[in-house]
Order: C-alpha cells, then structure tokens, then sequence
C-alpha cells in the first residue's frame, strides 16, 4: 500500500529558506566583487584570483537558477496539494450531506 502525505506549511518553509539561500548567494557573489585581484600581491596570486572570480560568478549563477527552478517546483507543488486537500473536503462534506 502506498500513502503519501504532504505538510504544506513545511513545503512553505521550504520555499522560504531557498529564497533566502538566494539571498546569501546573492549577497556572497557581490561581497567577492569587490575584491580585485591587483590588490592581492604577486601576479599569480592575481591570476588565480581572477580564475576564482570567473568560476565563483559562473557557478553561483547556475546554482541560483536551478534553486529557483527548485522553488517554483515546490510552490506549484503545495498550491497543488491544497487545491487537492481543498476537492476532496468538498467531496467528503458533499457526501456527508453537508455536515462537518
């Protein structure tokens, strides 16, 4: 037998913490901005640095689209899951003639 339950609100949490996982990147890829590799010192710490700037950018920007792919995913998910909890209490209370 198989049985699925879903706690909305935790998809709801859910959806909010990669919101601000969002957030953190966000913050993150801007704080790195601001350091140039000049400021560093010897022009292979400069290099590397730069490397690092150009992956870090790129990575945190591909992460940041899949988390918000992730995010619709589990917002369309919950609004599903209710709007199914919500037929089916409607089937129950018509059934039951009304009563709750």
């Amino acid at each position: 037998m198989t049985f699925l339950q879903v706690d909305i609100d935790q998809l709801a949490r859910f959806s909010r913490a990669l919101d601000s996982s969002l957030t953190s990147l966000r913050e993150a890829r801007s704080a790195l901005s601001h350091v140039r590799a000049d400021q560093l010192g010897t022009a292979d710490l400069d290099a590397a640095c730069d490397g690092f700037q150009e992956r870090w950018s790129y990575g945190t920007s591909e992460l940041a689209k899949r988390i918000r792919t992730v995010r619709e995913g589990v917002k369309t998910s919950a609004g599903e899951h209710a709007e199914l909890e919500a037929a089916i209490r409607a089937a129950f209370l018509k059934a039951g003639g009304g009563r709750t």
